[in-house]
């Protein structure tokens, strides 16, 4: 596998080793038409110099600072670093990262929330629709019951609760199937600085969709298999030691399904824009995330954070009045008993998650794509592909020669 697949903007061309139809990143042309071959031509980092400053025979400045602002500094003789999208060309600060997920929001509002919208209400149509026609009501819990006969409640109202996430989650991952693919084209192209509508992302994304599901079902199924390895010799035991076992073992196994999801993270974005199938795009994600493990760790656990507290800031009034719309909904929590929703409630609480999921499912997305394309900045010098793609003066305007000028 090639060590910098292409980038799948428009304008792009073939190389080497893929074919005609694999997008690719624009590329300068030499004298008989033959893509230059750019990764060959650059030179080391901290080996060219700015006019005015010694060459690469004599001292070299020293290298350029790593700002984790908004500002492009381009330090001891080099320039400010390209900006003709929502970030500069450069390696990213985590606060550059969220920028650029909002940024994108704010810049393409009319096709991020057109995408986001739609989905949305889609998926919570369906989820109302199936949590009040088809999802069963959870057996009532019998206080004078048995402990036996308690432990058989439980065991059914864990199972009853099971059945009704099944269809809740499934629409979920539909739901962030389309969001992921159409926004990471919406994306890709704000950081060339190009304007997109949602047929253009609709068109550019189709042709992905059957490995993006693939995968997409792919990582949870993994999941549950690492869970199921950890857990379940514990409740084979059944036994005191068996239960003790079995919280060990499902501990083990969360931690290894966090290693493995991190390691996993930027699949997707891998997936949609190298043109990769489904096993070599993990394996393209486990290569750039190797040596950053805990730095995307962490950006991935704030931006969690953040949106959930997005999320709560926006349900929680909803809810609130969903209760106030619904008698019953308020009149079982005040007695104690399990309140039977009814339409309205589902109706503005669904409004709310339709808001919510607005929200955070372009940010959630923006910030996976943009953490891709920062690994490859700091390892690929993807910097001055994007540059090229983008039309920015001064890069690769002859072949071979990627140095920017004044």
């Amino acid at each position: 596998m090639n060590d910098t697949p292409g980038w799948a903007s428009p304008g792009s061309a073939p190389s080497d080793d893929q074919g005609a139809g694999v997008p690719h990143p624009a590329q300068p042309a030499d004298g008989d038409g033959a893509a230059s071959k750019w990764s060959k031509e650059q030179p080391p980092a901290g080996q060219w110099s700015s006019p005015g400053f010694p060459g690469p025979t004599g001292p070299v400045p020293p290298p350029a600072p790593r700002w984790g602002g908004g500002q492009h500094q381009g330090g001891w003789g080099r320039p400010p670093a390209a900006k003709p999208g929502v970030i500069p060309l450069r390696p990213l600060g985590v606060g550059e990262i969220l920028d650029g997920a909002v940024s994108t929001l704010r810049a393409h509002w009319r096709t991020v929330l057109g995408i986001t919208i739609t989905v949305a209400v889609v998926t919570q149509i369906a989820d109302i629709l199936i949590q009040r026609y088809l999802v069963p009501t959870p057996p009532a819990a019998d206080p004078n019951a048995t402990r036996s006969e308690a432990l058989s409640q439980s065991v059914e109202s864990a199972q009853a609760s099971m059945v009704s996430l099944a269809p809740t989650t499934l629409i979920s991952l539909i739901g962030t199937l389309f969001t992921t693919a159409l926004l990471t084209v919406v994306i890709s192209r704000s950081v060339l600085g190009r304007q997109v509508n949602i047929s253009d992302a609709w068109h550019e994304a189709r042709p992905r969709l059957p490995q993006l599901l693939g995968l997409t079902l792919l990582l949870p199924l993994i999941s549950t298999a690492i869970m199921l390895v950890g857990v379940l010799p514990g409740l084979l035991l059944g036994s005191v030691a068996g239960a003790a076992l079995a919280v060990f073992g499902g501990l083990g196994a969360l931690l290894v399904v966090i290693w493995l999801m991190v390691r996993f993270s930027l699949a997707s974005p891998a997936l949609m824009l190298e043109r990769q199938g489904i096993i070599a795009s993990l394996r393209r994600s486990a290569k750039l995330v190797r040596g950053s493990w805990w730095r995307i760790f962490g950006i991935l656990l704030l931006t969690l954070l953040l949106l959930f507290l997005v999320a709560m800031i926006i349900a929680i009034p909803f809810g609130i009045i969903a209760l106030a719309v619904d008698g019953d909904g308020i009149s079982g929590l005040l007695t104690g008993t399990p309140p039977e929703y009814g339409w309205p409630f589902l109706i503005v609480s669904g409004i709310g998650a339709v808001i919510g999921s607005s929200i955070t499912y372009p940010i959630s997305s923006g910030v996976t794509v943009l953490l891709y394309v920062d690994q490859r900045i700091r390892r690929e010098a993807l910097d001055l592909e994007l540059a090229r793609a983008a039309g920015v003066p001064g890069y690769g305007s002859t072949p071979g020669d990627t140095t920017p000028r004044s």
